[in-house]
């Protein structure tokens, strides 16, 4: 019988990786980088053959002549390797992937997109590199789009992390499968609404988004420059009930957020929460622990990351 084994959420943000030696917040630095240690040390006790990825996309793999609002990598799986992160091929479990994509679409429950052929970037392979760093694993890479709206609404990643559990638990065999949401928390971005840019550095980003598909490396060192020049955003009061709901089991309560008001309360880049929120939805929203949460506006992000044992949940009730 295939069983889910654990879930893991992790904030991500290239700048760890870019401006180690700018961070001013050394000592927050390291408990959230020794966090990411521990989530992996657990990932490698939990023993899983199959790691679903969950993750965004930052306009290296999709671009605005095709976003779709869910994507699932099927077949071949290439990381971008920006930002010092990984780069190249990884490796999918092709069977279950599309044991996933065939029972949503069979199943009349979801239309996701696929893709033989996915490119991922650091929204993902961020993860790769802290959270599987020598692990023996196979990926099934699923993203979701949060940052070109129209986005799926939060109620709808919740569902679609409900639907994936089923495809899973019903998948032949005796796979042990862990679920990972690479994303979030509070942070705002130097972003534009695509739909109507302000100015030369909005519009040079839209003008990236829709050109850059062939030649993204073309536009990252403006991109990096525009992103580094941006003044941090954070609510760590946000992060702190976000993390409570993960903490208790109630994580789909963030469905009651529209985009507009969990823009509005944490920032443009808190919309990558709904991975975490498919990932909780993956684990049957058991309840989480919290390994770290420090704010480093160094990296412009709320970083935190959390474990949810769906065995020690049950051994926890009375």
């Amino acid at each position: 019988m295939t069983e889910i084994v654990l879930g893991v959420g992790a904030s991500h943000s290239t700048l760890m990786n870019t401006h180690w030696d700018e961070t001013l917040h050394k000592d927050r630095a390291e408990r959230f980088r020794d966090a990411l240690k521990a989530a992996r040390d657990e990932l490698a006790a939990a023993r899983p053959d199959t790691v679903i990825l969950v993750g965004s996309n930052h306009f290296r793999g999709f671009w605005l002549d095709l976003i779709p609002s869910f994507t699932l990598g099927v077949g071949e799986c290439i990381a971008s390797g920006e930002s010092g992160t990984p780069k190249g091929p990884q490796p999918v479990d092709v069977p279950l992937a599309r044991h996933i994509a065939n029972s949503l679409v069979e199943g009349g429950r979801f239309d996701p997109a696929y893709s033989a052929r996915l490119q991922i970037d650091h929204g993902q392979s961020h993860a790769v590199q802290y959270l599987l760093d020598g692990l023996d694993v196979e990926i099934v890479p699923l993203v979701v789009n949060v940052f070109a709206p129209p986005l799926p609404t939060l109620a709808r990643c919740e569902q679609l992390g409900s639907a994936i559990r089923d495809a899973v638990l019903a998948f032949p065999g005796d796979r042990r499968v862990a679920v990972i949401g690479s994303g979030g928390l509070s942070h705002r971005l130097p972003w534009p609404d695509w739909r109507d840019p302000h100015g030369e550095d909005e519009e040079f980003m839209v003008g990236a988004w829709l050109n850059g598909r062939e030649n993204w490396q073309d536009y990252d060192a403006r991109r990096r420059e525009i992103i580094r020049a941006a003044e941090a955003a954070l609510n760590p009061e946000f992060d702190d009930e976000f993390l409570s709901l993960v903490e208790h089991g109630r994580t789909h309560r963030m469905t009651d957020y529209s985009t507009e008001e969990l823009e509005k309360a944490a920032g443009n880049g808190a919309q990558e929460v709904r991975t975490w929120l498919l990932m909780a939805a993956l684990l049957d929203h058991a309840p989480g622990r919290r390994l770290a949460y420090e704010p480093m506006p160094e990296w412009l992000t709320g970083m935190a990351v959390a474990v949810l044992d769906p065995v020690q949940s049950t051994e926890r009730q009375p």
